[in-house]
């Protein structure tokens, strides 16, 4: 693995409430949170050397097996509205640093405490968080390397690709706590397996393996785990590592495209896919990949 460029997700929340981030003695290696009171639970990490262009978002919450609770919502939903702006990514990778664990799904110890005007309320902020997910201009890969439960798989769903390791266990298990999906996984699990598969996995609220998943379809590529616990981030990098050479307004382009295309009749998804394919025309990258293809060489795109 190459240097890390890394800053803590926390830090914009810290200057609102007026205190001195913990970290910033770290410098350039930026938040060293052991998920603790006051560390940050989310944490950015910019790849460099031959991985410059993946951007992994670290999630961090051991004591609570990465749970959805109000901090880890609120710095990743802001970890990600800065990651927008930033044109240099071109892929997102999203992993645990909890071993065992991806995510484990709402805080329902948090949840309790909350009245049900105030459950309302974040869940519709949860579902905020996993639409903004799902429509990031980049690439996504979730690398679930253990449990992704209720809303953790919510959040690998909104990602574009999905890698589990063999042994990771995943489900939409919210019936079988008196509830039901609500932040995205009604819409988004059917849309990924079909409507009447997708009913069976909610209405029973099963748990499956990284094995049964990709035979399913669930998840694009399941792995053996290793005694690290992290065979998964490992493909998923790999995965990222080759989008990595393609030309980047192209490939986000596509997404726009698919994504778009995938909600209406296919006449108007070809009209969608017509205006995207007409914004690559004027592109540096389209007339580098024709020179590169009449000379016989690798193209060097640039993202313009």
């Amino acid at each position: 693995m190459g240097p890390l460029r890394a800053f803590p997700a926390c830090a914009p929340m810290l200057r609102a409430l007026r205190l001195p981030c913990p970290w910033g003695h770290l410098g350039a290696r930026g938040c060293a949170s052991d998920g603790t009171a006051g560390g940050c639970e989310i944490q950015v990490r910019a790849l460099a050397g031959s991985d410059q262009g993946i951007t992994e978002i670290v999630m961090n919450r051991p004591g609570a097996r990465n749970a959805l609770g109000y901090v880890f919502v609120s710095e990743l939903q802001d970890a990600l509205a800065r990651l927008r702006e930033d044109q240099h990514l071109r892929v997102l990778l999203f992993r645990s640093a909890v071993k065992g664990v991806f995510c484990a799904g709402a805080d329902l110890k948090e949840r309790e405490q909350m009245s049900a005007a105030e459950v309302g309320v974040f869940v519709q902020r949860l579902r905020g968080l996993m639409n903004d997910i799902a429509a990031f201009p980049a690439p996504t890969i979730a690398a679930m390397d253990g449990f992704a439960l209720g809303g953790g798989l919510e959040l690998a769903l909104a990602c574009d690709l999905r890698v589990a390791a063999s042994t990771a266990v995943m489900g939409l298990i919210e019936t079988t706590r008196g509830l039901l999906p609500g932040a995205g996984g009604t819409q988004r699990l059917p849309r990924c397996l079909g409507v009447a598969l997708a009913k069976e996995l909610i209405f029973t609220g099963r748990r499956l393996t990284g094995v049964q998943a990709h035979t399913l379809g669930l998840v694009n590529h399941a792995v053996d785990q290793n005694e690290e616990g992290d065979a998964a981030y490992h493909r998923a990098r790999a995965l990222a590592q080759e989008i990595l050479p393609q030309a980047p307004i192209a490939v986000r382009l596509g997404k726009v495209a698919i994504d778009r295309g995938m909600e209406v009749d296919i006449a108007s998804g070809m009209a969608i896919e017509g205006m995207c394919y007409a914004q690559n025309i004027p592109t540096r990258d389209r007339l580098e990949g024709m020179a590169a293809f009449r000379e016989k060489r690798p193209p060097k795109f640039v993202g313009k």
